[in-house]
């Protein structure tokens, strides 16, 4: 198998690529950090007993004032920048992967129903995704957030805040594979090989999910890769706008915010570190969708 990948198109796409392989190793450091934070991290951001506010807001190494012990210095809480961001890193990705797994299975379940039956039940599809792109992603994911709050419990939010939050991105991101899943199975469905299956009496469900989705996995993965950035970028928005995670849950978008209120004082770090942070993950991923979309591009063989 890895001889195969070795000699494969879209590794010989790889190394002639020093952008895709700088986003590759970019996304893979950012990931492994997340991930390893409790190993990596000096500190434990949730833990008070492992920072203290004497060392609250402590400039980066290379300036005046700055300690060795923390490298891009401390926000006003005397938490290690690294570590927080690790931990925040951590939070939004986990937030986006769970977001675009539940986007991927709506809309790629809708996309191929719509597109195989066709009819009614594609009309109503149809409608409710063009409804859905009328509206910005921010947008539905505040009405979604609204309506959540509005049902549950005030003592719920706080323990509900990450699952709701997840499920207001997913259902604003779904709509991206339903269309692309619909218009893909459009194309296959008058195929010889999936006429054969339905000519033998294979049940419809094993027919979309064993012999249609095996063929249109090349667009639905671009728009995976896509839709998680886009839904790591829609975290921190709405943490920043203090709708997302509250400051004690130190993700991207809230680490964000809080350096925002130190921007003019002085302390430009809090700010910039996340803020820089969250921009080469989120174009290490957008470069890592296009060029899975090169690699999946028939026309580029």
């Amino acid at each position: 198998m890895l001889a195969r990948f070795w000699h494969s198109d879209g590794f010989w796409m790889l190394r002639r690529s020093p952008a895709a392989m700088i986003a590759g190793l970019v996304a893979f450091l950012v990931i492994a950090g997340a991930v390893f934070a409790p190993w990596i991290a000096s500190t434990d951001p949730y833990d008070l007993a492992s920072f203290s506010l004497m060392d609250g807001l402590l400039p980066p190494v290379w300036q005046d004032g700055g300690m060795a012990q923390f490298p891009l210095g401390t926000d006003d809480q005397g938490r290690d920048m690294i570590s927080a961001i690790l931990y925040g890193a951590r939070l939004s990705l986990l937030i986006g992967l769970m977001a675009m797994v539940i986007a991927t299975v709506l809309g790629v379940g809708l996309g191929l129903a719509a597109g195989y039956y066709g009819g009614r039940f594609d009309a109503i599809v149809m409608r409710i995704a063009d409804v859905q792109l009328a509206l910005p992603a921010i947008l539905t994911a505040l009405l979604i957030d609204g309506i959540a709050r509005g049902v549950l419990p005030s003592e719920m939010h706080g323990d509900v805040r990450v699952a709701v939050l997840t499920l207001a991105i997913a259902l604003s991101l779904w709509v991206n594979f339903a269309r692309t899943a619909r218009a893909s199975t459009f194309v296959e469905r008058n195929k010889e090989y999936v006429q054969a299956a339905m000519i033998m009496g294979q049940h419809p469900l094993r027919v979309m999910f064993r012999h249609i989705l095996p063929n249109i996995l090349g667009p639905l993965l671009v728009i995976m890769t896509v839709d998680l950035a886009s839904a790591i970028l829609l975290e921190a928005t709405l943490s920043f706008l203090g709708i997302g995670l509250p400051a004690d849950s130190p993700s991207l978008g809230t680490l964000i915010r809080i350096g925002m209120q130190f921007l003019l004082s002085g302390e430009w770090w809090i700010l910039w570190v996340p803020t820089l942070f969250l921009i080469a993950l989120v174009v290490s991923i957008n470069l890592l969708g296009d060029f899975l979309r090169d690699v999946f591009n028939p026309r580029l063989h």
